[in-house]
């Protein structure tokens, strides 16, 4: 079936995410080592992710391990710093397939206090047709109900959607419900396939 919406996730795909690049440049990659072997931080965002409140949760868990107290106030304090830059390519393609006429969405996980910082740094956020954002949604992938609540809500068959998302685990639900997808591995290679679905020219996709 040809492709009627492109849905996009956001981190890692237009922006990038990586909190141990951050750690590593700020306490050293041995001491982030042993922070992230110690504390669950990533499990901690999860929560955020599925809408608990940003700050809230990072102090409970900078609470909850005194030791790298310091340490962890810093994925709130200097989020953004985590979630940088933008990846241009990847924005000069969402902004091709909207000139085009092709219905453009998010669906991230993202919390929703996060969510807000990372628009104030990149208005591009606010350029979706529709943004499914996980905080917002309370379930966050790749659980199936994110992706029944994005089928219900945008009108598209799930055969007509594109979905580009960085994670294999992601990708592999989609697919289970019929969706067309692209596992995201760098901006050329995703224009490469918009081109080949015919949803943008390659002078379009550069």
């Amino acid at each position: 079936m040809p492709v009627s919406a492109v849905i996009f996730d956001i981190g890692n795909v237009l922006i990038e995410w990586n909190p141990e690049r951050f750690y590593d440049a700020e306490i050293g990659q041995e001491r982030r080592e042993r922070l992230f072997s110690e504390v669950d931080l990533h499990g901690m965002n999860d929560r955020v992710d599925r809408g608990e409140t940003f700050r809230d949760m990072v102090m409970e868990c900078a609470g909850a391990n005194p030791d790298w107290h310091d340490e962890i106030t810093l994925w709130h304090d200097r989020w953004i710093e985590m979630a940088q830059p933008a990846i241009d390519h990847s924005v000069r393609l969402l902004r091709a397939l909207r000139a085009g006429g092709v219905p453009v969405f998010a669906l991230s996980n993202f919390g929703i206090q996060s969510f807000e910082l990372g628009e104030s740094h990149y208005p591009f956020l606010a350029e979706f047709d529709r943004r499914y954002i996980s905080g917002h949604m309370g379930v966050a992938k790749p659980d199936p109900e994110i992706y029944a609540m994005v089928e219900e809500d945008c009108g598209v068959a799930p055969e007509a959607l594109l979905f580009a998302d960085d994670r294999d685990d992601n990708i592999a639900m989609a697919k289970s419900r019929g969706w067309q997808t692209h596992l995201f591995e760098h901006p050329a290679g995703f224009a490469n396939r918009l081109v080949a679905e015919g949803l943008l020219t390659e002078d379009s996709a550069r």
